[in-house]
């Protein structure tokens, strides 16, 4: 069954970079879209471009039996489902709840089992691919949960991501993959970030550096994406500092309950620490390269009037 052969009423919590996109994506496949943010004037601009602003939760909770959660962490999604106006308890038994954050996979399994209590559906859905994937409609989405959560959703998932890997019958496989894929995305900045500070260092021009590796083996997708911010002097967050701080602490959490060893995930970890703890946490997560002493960062160029 394909998403634009039966519309459905489907409410998106969290119009932020990923969020809006594929709250978007979503209405351009032919769906009823209720949206909810904490900031007022996101929810009002989906409303302006065809979609339904929700004022509460409760809202929501009543006019949807499907709901995209795209916050920040676990500790929101908590509040957001449990705490003070919290839209569990309204949810109608068989609905479905689809959470889409970067959380550790023993929560998201035992999130699974409270919902059941009350009868709601659920999917670890986490997702992967930036803003301009998801408002495109092609991110990847790395789920799990039970059949009948699947059925009950189908074809609302292929709306959003390109993408949509089905790993395991009950929650927890998706998260782990997110965490796993997190680590590599983390590494991959931290080093690129390094690389780039060690060539500064050695007085060798920036742009020439950045042609040459983008052309050769040592490429990778994170060096070309995020050293291409460096160059241009623009720390504006798309992904933050922050934002690894807390993946990589998932990863290396998840890790020590198994005692298993992650040196370079230990080590990325620790400088975004450092970059966080100097001032640039909200940042942009190649700000990393900040950390490196001895070097002269290329200046954003003034915009043109």
């Amino acid at each position: 069954m394909s998403s634009a052969t039966t519309s459905r009423t489907v409410g998106v919590i969290g119009l932020g970079a990923m969020g809006a996109g594929m709250a978007q994506s979503l209405r351009r496949a032919g769906h009823q879209v209720h949206a909810y943010d904490l900031r007022p004037e996101a929810t009002a601009a989906f409303a302006a471009e065809g979609g339904t602003a929700c004022a509460t939760l409760a809202d929501m909770a009543a006019a949807c039996t499907i709901i995209v959660s795209v916050v920040v962490n676990a500790a929101q999604t908590e509040a957001l489902l449990f705490g003070e106006g919290g839209i569990a308890a309204a949810l109608r038994p068989g609905a479905v709840f689809i959470m889409c954050s970067t959380v550790d996979p023993a929560w998201s399994m035992a999130l699974e089992e409270r919902l059941q209590t009350l009868g709601v559906l659920y999917l670890d859905a986490p997702i992967s691919g930036g803003a301009a994937k998801a408002a495109a409609g092609q991110m990847t989405m790395m789920t799990a949960g039970r059949p009948e959560a699947y059925a009950a959703c189908e074809g609302l998932l292929d709306a959003m991501a390109a993408k949509v890997y089905r790993l395991g019958d009950s929650a927890g496989a998706g998260s782990k993959v997110k965490i796993i894929n997190q680590l590599l995305a983390g590494v991959h900045i931290a080093v690129a970030a390094e690389a780039m500070a060690l060539g500064l260092r050695e007085g060798v021009a920036a742009e020439a550096l950045y042609e040459v590796i983008t052309h050769s083996a040592g490429n990778s997708w994170m060096f070309e994406n995020r050293m291409a911010h460096v160059l241009a002097g623009d720390y504006r967050p798309l992904s933050a500092v922050d934002i690894f701080v807390k993946d990589l602490g998932l990863v290396l959490d998840t890790a020590r309950h198994s005692k298993f060893p992650l040196p370079l995930a230990s080590t990325a970890h620790q400088m975004f620490m450092q970059a966080s703890t100097a001032g640039h946490g909200r940042e942009d997560d190649s700000a990393v390269i900040k950390i490196f002493p001895g070097i002269t960062l290329p200046q954003a160029t003034p915009e043109s009037p």
